[in-house]
């Protein structure tokens, strides 16, 4: 081989390298609203452009991302990128009084870094986090494509994310209160709602589905009816001997990825399998539940999704599937504490 074939080959394969990352900007608000989570029960968040989760930041390994974080809501916060490394950018890793000054109400904060580790990472606040985390919503998705993907992740024809938390009703109302030891969690959600007001995950037969599982605020034994799932990545990367299971618990902080095939039709729930995250407020039959829908099964009469309108972007589906950016998401958005809106009931049969 020549030296001039050398050179060109290197030059290609720079150029594809250096193509595949790109510099982005985003900007993100932290506001003051109100979060429908279940029927009859609403609580009080700080929600990254007014919604829990956050919006998906959808991006590629070695990007370059700068992010304007604008506070308006009145007390001090950051953010924290869970799981980047920050190489050489230890200043920009979200963390109060150390490696920056809270971002006071009112004031803005730009971050800038490279994020140089792929996967399902995911991003929140860092100040009071048993709060601001674990009560008030302060978290969304960080979803960084890797330059070389394994061959699995290739089979994938849905992508979709779930993020777990809890909340406290006895503080919902207040900010600044709540996230003390002992305190009792007495709702359990999935991407900011509890069962029945969790959406059908939609699926059709021969279909690859990613779940993303985050653990954002609360422990979780995540089970799936009628299928499988094979764990691939942990934490963002990918496991050297990927595990087959029906039960995945994860810590808050913790990432899995699993894939699905759907080769199974029906209509199966899926279930965080620690018992009382199965309730609203005690109630059976709520929380930490969601239902997997085959599209072509016949719906029963009695079946309480039947005449539901599903909100196809609930799992970030639709929005993985876009181009990267920023996507924000309707369906989590809250509403100003005066707005006086009911949260939405499935219709129960007909």
């Amino acid at each position: 081989m020549t030296r001039y074939t050398i050179a060109l080959l290197t030059a290609l394969l720079l150029g594809a390298t250096t193509s595949f990352a790109e510099s982005r900007q985003f900007e993100l608000t932290i506001e003051e609203v109100e979060l429908d989570v279940a029927p009859g029960f609403s609580a009080k968040v700080w929600g990254f452009n007014g919604q829990v989760p956050g919006p998906l930041l959808h991006v590629k390994e070695g990007d370059e991302l700068e992010v304007t974080v604008q506070n308006n809501s009145t007390l001090n916060h950051t953010v924290h990128w869970h799981g980047v490394y920050q190489t050489n950018t230890w200043p920009q890793d979200g963390v109060p009084d150390l490696t920056q000054r809270g971002i006071e109400p009112g004031d803005s904060f730009t971050y800038k870094f490279v994020v140089d580790k792929p996967g399902t990472l995911w991003y929140h606040c860092h100040v009071n986090v048993s709060e601001h985390v674990g009560l008030r919503g302060m978290w969304g998705p960080l979803i960084v494509d890797p330059k070389d993907p394994i061959p699995v992740e290739k089979t994938v024809t849905k992508d979709a994310i779930l993020m777990f938390s809890g909340w406290n009703s006895e503080v919902a109302d207040e900010y600044g209160t709540g996230g003390k030891p002992g305190e009792v969690i007495n709702y359990f959600s999935i991407n900011g709602k509890s069962f029945p007001m969790t959406h059908p995950l939609q699926v059709q037969e021969g279909d690859v589905v990613r779940l993303r599982l985050i653990g954002a605020s609360i422990p979780t034994s995540f089970h799936t009816h009628g299928h499988d799932m094979l764990i691939t990545h942990k934490d963002g990367l990918p496991l050297k001997q990927p595990i087959e299971a029906d039960v995945v618990a994860l810590q808050p902080g913790e990432r899995y990825d699993v894939i699905m095939k759907m080769d199974n039709p029906g209509l199966w729930m899926t279930h965080d399998h620690i018992e009382h995250h199965t309730t609203n407020n005690g109630k059976d039959h709520g929380g930490s539940m969601l239902v997997i829908e085959y599209q072509d099964v016949e719906r029963p009469e009695w079946y309480m999704w039947k005449d539901y309108e599903v909100e196809r972007d609930f799992y970030m589906i639709e929005s993985m599937a876009k181009p990267h950016g920023l996507h924000d998401i309707e369906a989590f958005k809250g509403h100003a504490p005066d707005a006086g809106r009911r949260p939405r009931r499935p219709v129960h049969g007909r």
